[in-house]
């Protein structure tokens, strides 16, 4: 049976990658955490997933920074969660190359529509086959 493809989870804090990969692996995502910056941006390069899910507050790099390296070579969604509330913030990872914006805390069902808005399922996702393209 097939997945909606690979999302990578950028979090640093164990208890929200852990809620992150749980709902994502619900909905139908297989799913490669990583808890830093260059961590992420590594796996993005190698594993070129169809979403990236990434928090803005990691001990080695910004978040914003992350986005821009990870950017410039991958087109997959970026859906920012982050406890960076203020317009600022959301302005300048839009800025950066995010899709969508999600502020800490969340609800998992905030999480899980914006990440079907990002990622829509296709007909052949509802039943298992294929990620839409």
């Amino acid at each position: 049976m097939g997945t909606r493809g690979l999302c990578l989870v950028i979090e640093d804090d164990q208890d929200i990658q852990d809620l992150v990969t749980l709902i994502l692996a619900r909905i139908g995502f297989d799913v490669h955490a990583v808890g830093n910056g260059a961590d992420g941006v590594a796996a993005a390069w190698e594993h070129h997933p169809v979403l990236v899910t990434l928090d803005l507050n990691l001990p080695d790099m910004d978040g914003l920074a992350v986005a821009q390296h990870i950017r410039a070579r991958s087109e997959a969604p970026m859906l920012f969660i982050t406890a960076r509330a203020e317009l600022d913030d959301e302005w300048a990872g839009m800025a950066s190359g995010a899709a969508a914006y999600l502020i800490k805390p969340f609800r998992p069902r905030q999480l899980t529509e914006a990440v079907n808005e990002l990622c829509p399922v296709g007909p052949l996702t509802a039943h298992g086959l294929e990620p839409r393209a």
